[in-house]
């Protein structure tokens, strides 16, 4: 009697990890990846600002904040002050 073959997997690739962007577009004067974040987490306190227009924003944070998650505060607090005017 012989010996039934074993069927073995295919390896699977590992993905690629992307690093987030750090760079964004300005609301005020779209320029692309002229806005920097820079994150104090002992502070919690985060601040980005613009290369171009010298707009700038600062927001409280927590261990587990982003830049991308201090960018949107930026976008959603010029949603709102555009609403109420």
């Amino acid at each position: 009697m012989g010996r039934r073959k074993v069927r073995r997997e295919a390896l699977q690739k590992n993905k690629t990890i992307v690093p987030m962007d750090i760079q964004f577009t300005c609301p005020f004067c779209n320029h692309e990846k002229s806005c920097e974040v820079k994150m104090d987490k002992r502070r919690n306190i985060a601040r980005i600002s613009c290369k171009i227009c010298l707009e700038d924003f600062q927001t409280n944070i927590n261990m587990l904040s982003e830049p991308i998650d201090v960018y949107n505060d930026w976008i959603d607090s010029c949603n709102a002050v555009n609403r109420t005017t």
